[in-house]
């Protein structure tokens, strides 16, 4: 599969989370090929300001591979992550990112911060950016302005 059809999975993701009630961000993980983990923003239903979408990935990851190293992993997420969803993922030894669309509220890939490439950092990590960045907006976009 390519970046594109694994963006779509996350996509999915982020549309089931918007249905929910949640801000629509997607994130899958993705090891040697294959979707090992996905999810959706959780944070109201968790009551938890930690369940991003890349978190939760991230931590079922962990549980599918036994680790809490995910080397050679990417994830794809819908919107460039936040500085706390970066984090993690350096903790985790993500080897790349495939984002959609930017956040200029809170992106640590390069919209606010550059985190994954900041070289006081222990783990760089590769990102490319502006896969299905329309689609992605879109449903943040149409999710706003349904609530405004």
């Amino acid at each position: 599969m390519s970046d594109l059809e694994f963006m779509q999975v996350a996509l999915e993701e982020a549309a089931s989370a918007g249905t929910a009630g949640e801000v629509p961000v997607g994130a899958a993980l993705v090891l040697d090929g294959k979707v090992i983990a996905r999810s959706g923003n959780r944070t109201i239903r968790d009551k938890d300001p930690t369940a991003h979408a890349e978190i939760i990935t991230l931590r079922e990851a962990a549980r599918v591979v036994g680790n809490y190293r995910l080397g050679g992993a990417t994830l794809y997420v819908t919107l460039e992550p936040c500085i706390m969803c970066a984090g993690a993922m350096i903790q985790a030894r993500i080897a790349r990112v495939v984002y959609g669309a930017d956040d200029p509220k809170g992106g640590a890939a390069r919209t606010c911060f550059r985190v994954f490439s900041d070289p006081q950092l222990n783990h760089r990590v590769e990102f490319t950016s502006d896969v299905l960045a329309a689609e992605s907006a879109s449903l943040l976009q149409s999710f706003f302005a349904a609530r405004r």
